[in-house]
């Protein structure tokens, strides 16, 4: 690609684009569009190329991921494209009948289900749908995924390690019903997850070991649970401190919109809000006393520690004097180095032969 793309959160290592996005981009290269939906453009590079082919074309990108529309604003800036694009939320449901529908296959199995049955009023028997992703994620019960929702589904031959997807609507077909959200009950909570909540089946083990050592977190007015999930705990945090305001922030639209329904349900006050953001740096207006973290070691399939990285710096910078940062890991993550880094040092809350909870003060 001929275009100067970047992740977000910036990583030289990894490049914002990958096979899949190439091997699509040379499929539709000789084909015309007005309309095009964009779904799960991870960094925009879909959104790049079509524009700089294009600048009359419509571009729709619907994702889950608030950093990969932010990504995708970033890089048209920096290549100088105008282009004529929207963000569109997942919580929301695209409805324009489209020309084509161009789909970068996304890390969980859940969210392409919630994402098809949601794709299928908006198609129509000349809308091109073509999806990609790498060879080695696209299994037989994701090609069926396809022919069960929307139709027909034959493949390309892998190329680089890439596939295309070809599904063909299917009008007389009737669709299975939508199990990608979940409801379940633990640790007395009630909570529901729509389809991209980390650990949206069941109680995350990391989480329930952090949550068993809140008895001992310090007194907090302000809290922030970074990196919030479905909400479970800044849940935990209000019935700890009853008095206590709580902010919630995730990347994930879904995620936001989970916890939000999962406090109202659980706890039913006003002290919590939860909103999109790149980690806290889209935070200005809420100095912490208390930051909790469960933060990840991955990006969709890219693993590594750049984001909790970025998540602990961060919170280095939004608490207060006297304020602490509470994080909860697998052993061989080592966050005590990276908080000895930032804060000087961090003691250890609690341990197992899994999970580490550590506390770090801001001198």
């Amino acid at each position: 690609m001929n275009l100067k793309l970047q992740r977000l959160p910036k990583n030289d290592q990894l490049q914002a684009w990958d096979a899949a996005d190439t091997l699509l981009l040379e499929h539709i290269a000789e084909k015309s569009f007005n309309q095009v939906l964009l779904v799960n453009d991870t960094f925009g590079a879909l959104a790049c190329s079509l524009t700089a082919k294009s600048a009359d074309i419509e571009l729709t990108s619907w994702s889950d991921s608030w950093l990969a529309h932010k990504a995708s604003e970033k890089n048209l800036a920096a290549n100088q494209l105008n282009a004529n694009w929207q963000a569109l939320p997942s919580t929301e449901v695209p409805t324009t009948p489209f020309d084509a529908v161009l789909i970068q296959l996304p890390k969980t199995t859940a969210l392409l289900e919630q994402q098809l049955h949601a794709l299928r009023p908006a198609l129509t028997d000349h809308t091109v749908i073509v999806a990609a992703g790498m060879a080695k994620h696209i299994h037989r019960s994701t090609i069926e995924l396809f022919e069960k929702i929307i139709g027909p589904s034959p493949t390309s031959l892998a190329k680089k390690k890439a596939r295309l997807i070809f599904p063909t609507v299917d009008k007389s077909l009737t669709p299975p019903t939508n199990k990608s959200s979940k409801t379940w009950s633990d640790h007395g909570l009630r909570l529901n997850n729509l389809a991209n909540v980390f650990s949206r089946e069941k109680f995350d083990i990391g989480a329930r070991f952090f949550i068993d050592q809140f008895s001992a977190l310090p007194p907090a007015d302000n809290i922030i649970d970074l990196g919030c999930g479905n909400g479970v705990l800044s849940i935990c945090a209000a019935q700890h401190f009853p008095e206590a305001n709580i902010l919630g922030v995730d990347e994930s639209y879904m995620a936001v919109a989970s916890a939000t329904e999962n406090y109202q349900q659980n706890i039913g006050d006003d002290r919590a809000r939860f909103t999109t953001s790149n980690c806290l740096s889209d935070i200005h207006d809420a100095a912490a006393d208390l930051i909790l973290c469960n933060p990840p070691f991955h990006q969709q399939h890219a693993v590594g520690d750049t984001i909790a990285w970025q998540m602990l710096r961060e919170s280095h910078r939004q608490l207060q004097s006297g304020g602490e940062l509470w994080v909860v890991g697998n052993r061989q993550l080592h966050y005590h180095s990276k908080l000895r880094r930032l804060f000087g040092g961090s003691r250890m809350v609690a341990s197992n032969n899994k999970f580490v909870v550590l506390a770090a003060r801001k001198r």
